[in-house]
């Protein structure tokens, strides 16, 4: 692989030195890849975890005893404009 090519690519300026020590780490790193294309994985489902992971999902339900009215909460607000709470600019 041309590493100058890559380097352009990146808008990097790369020394003398610094193309030879990375064009050497750039050939392990794709012979490694190599190394794993070569795996026969017919037939392996994809993960993205070592073990399975499910989701835990329950109903929507009201719960009128943890529900507070509009004016309960707007009564709570530290500042309120419109019927709805107000929040301080956070854009510089």
């Amino acid at each position: 692989m041309d590493i100058l090519k890559v380097a352009n690519l990146a808008r990097l300026e790369l020394t003398d030195a610094e193309i030879e020590e990375y064009g050497g780490q750039l050939d392990q790193i794709l012979k490694h890849i190599e190394q794993l294309n070569a795996i026969d994985v017919e037939g392996i489902e994809p993960t993205a975890h070592a073990a399975p992971v499910f989701d835990v999902y329950r109903e929507d339900e009201e719960q009128p005893d943890r529900t507070l009215s509009q004016e309960a909460v707007l009564k709570n607000a530290p500042a309120t404009a419109h019927e709805q709470i107000k929040m301080p600019k956070v854009i510089e």
